[in-house]
């Protein structure tokens, strides 16, 4: 008797998809930039098990303004203690290794993808702050990496840059999403383009090797219905539900209103998680003193 074959992960059917819109599909056009040679080597270096801290601080001085940013954050209020940092390995210790590869990855894609648009005005520093939510909440989840967490925070929407340099048509398509209360965002995007900016950067995250997990959860960001479902692995369930708390901490730093997905799905993404009510504020209280002195 044959054995019968084990069901495909979650990974491996968004990269049997993205395969498959790659060869015949709507993501025939869209251009993804190379990953950058300095992100690929921050990476690198990160992923070592005892990761060369000589090296990540010589991809840190080899750009001047990289530089001047780690050494900005670590003088700002949040961090600066004493005497201020001068150099870029003082600026290391003080702000510690998760934190200098988090400003070094963010500087880095920021260059890399440029978002000229008014829809996308405050993409970055909003990708910023979300990828900070996520660093805030991965500590209280157990096997959440704050790395992978940031990670995901931090791409979760590089579609639409990417959409935006690639797709003619796709800035008027933001300011419509925008504006439609009659359809979700993705739907819109699907509806003029036949893709949607959460494939597109699970496309990304594919091309720039930033992990399997990371790639389905920023695919299925938006298809929040596989939260408690046997189909999808608990990890990439983890960053689905831990991104939604996300925004949701994002929007309120902001003084904007609850999102439609938070409405349908909060609750069930904080009972994913095992976040209280409490565990709640605590992340948002952090996330205000962490964006206040940043």
């Amino acid at each position: 008797m044959t054995p019968s074959l084990s069901a495909p992960s979650t990974q491996e059917r968004v990269a049997a998809e993205l395969d498959a819109q790659r060869s015949r599909g709507a993501l025939r056009e869209i251009r993804i930039p190379p990953c950058p040679e300095r992100l690929a080597r921050l990476q690198q270096a990160l992923r070592e098990a005892e990761p060369d801290l000589g090296a990540i601080a010589r991809i840190a001085s080899g750009d001047v303004a990289m530089s001047a940013a780690l050494i900005r954050l670590a003088n700002s209020a949040r961090f600066g203690s004493g005497q201020p940092v001068q150099g870029v390995g003082q600026a290391m210790n003080r702000l510690g290794l998760h934190q200098t590869g988090a400003a070094m990855s963010e500087f880095i894609v920021r260059q890399a993808l440029k978002a000229d648009h008014p829809q996308l005005r405050r993409f970055w520093e909003r990708s910023a702050l979300r990828a900070e939510a996520m660093a805030v909440i991965a500590p209280r989840i157990a096997g959440l990496e704050v790395d992978s967490a940031h990670t995901h925070g931090l791409f979760a929407h590089v579609g639409m840059p990417v959409l935006l340099q690639s797709v003619r048509g796709y800035g008027s398509t933001l300011v419509e999403a925008a504006a439609r209360i009659d359809r979700s965002f993705v739907q819109t995007e699907n509806a003029n383009h036949k893709t949607d900016h959460a494939v597109v950067g699970a496309l990304v995250a594919r091309v720039w090797q930033l992990g399997s997990t990371v790639m389905a959860s920023i695919r299925l960001h938006h298809d929040l219905e596989v939260l408690g479902s046997s189909a999808v692995e608990p990890g990439v369930q983890t960053l689905v539900a831990a991104g939604l708390v996300a925004d949701h901490l994002m929007r309120r730093q902001e003084g904007l209103p609850p999102e439609d997905d938070w409405q349908a799905h909060g609750e069930t993404a904080l009972d994913w998680l095992a976040l209280s009510a409490t565990d709640l504020e605590d992340c948002e209280r952090e996330l205000q003193q962490a964006g206040g002195d940043g």
